[in-house]
């Protein structure tokens, strides 16, 4: 398995101030999804990132290829609306904690 970063782009920098209600609630679908997608063990992490120059998503997934992240992409309600965009970026040699059964 390979470790990637997902990062989604709002559609301005002050999104997550500002937005409307349609916005608003893409945003809880969005939520749902990649709640799902963690529940399944893909998704290690997902939230908002507070950057100083503007709110940002992110979520590190563990999947075999970059082609997997994409297909993710594919599913987002934050993209299939077009009201964001993403970028993968590859995390080569990414360390994680040890995997835990419960």
């Amino acid at each position: 398995m390979n470790y990637y970063l997902y990062k989604l782009i709002p559609p301005r920098g002050s999104f997550a101030t500002d937005m409307n209600e349609a916005e608003a609630a893409i945003m809880h679908q969005h939520i749902a999804y990649w709640t799902g997608v963690t529940g399944k063990g893909i998704a290690v992490v997902f939230g908002p990132v507070a950057d100083p120059a503007g709110s940002w998503g992110l979520a590190a997934v563990e999947v075999e290829s970059e082609q997997d992240v994409h297909r993710l992409g594919a599913e987002d309600p934050a993209i299939t609306s077009g009201m964001a965009t993403y970028t993968v970026y590859p995390m080569p040699g990414a360390i994680s904690r040890p995997h835990t059964t419960s």
